[in-house]
């Protein structure tokens, strides 16, 4: 499982491949709850978890419970863009909850740690950074 992890203060985002073992950690959580930096490697660090997708590229939505996939008919984001104003459509979604067969867990940070992410993370591991700027 890889975790994104968005730094709101720089912009940046950072791309981390988990271990078993921390993958655990993350099993049963859901999207909104608080992820505490050791868990995943990162010391003084508090994340939120703020989406996913599981294996087959199906994106997480946090109105669905559980761990299950569903065809729901959706009329914005996440899991549709609609091109025109009042566009609805039926597309397969995957619950709010993490589990096995997730393959990405998104993740903001909350509470920074004494440690700069830039530096944890090499410069050639950056993801990129938000168009915001």
């Amino acid at each position: 499982m890889k975790i994104v992890i968005n730094d709101p203060k720089s912009g940046k985002s950072y791309q981390k491949e988990l271990s078993k073992e921390e993958e655990a950690v993350l099993y049963g959580k859901k999207i909104g709850d608080k992820v505490y930096g050791e868990a995943i490697g990162l010391e003084g660090y508090e994340l939120e978890i703020t989406g996913g997708t599981d294996k087959d590229g199906f994106p997480m939505i946090k109105s669905l419970e559980g761990t299950r996939r569903a065809r729901l008919l959706l009329s914005g984001p996440p899991g549709f863009h609609p091109k025109e104003k009042g566009e609805r459509r039926r597309k397969t979604v995957r619950g709010n909850t993490i589990a096995e067969d997730i393959a990405q867990v998104n993740m903001k940070v909350i509470k920074h740690g004494a440690k700069a992410l830039e530096e944890i993370f090499k410069k050639g591991e950056s993801v990129g950074e938000s168009q915001g700027e």
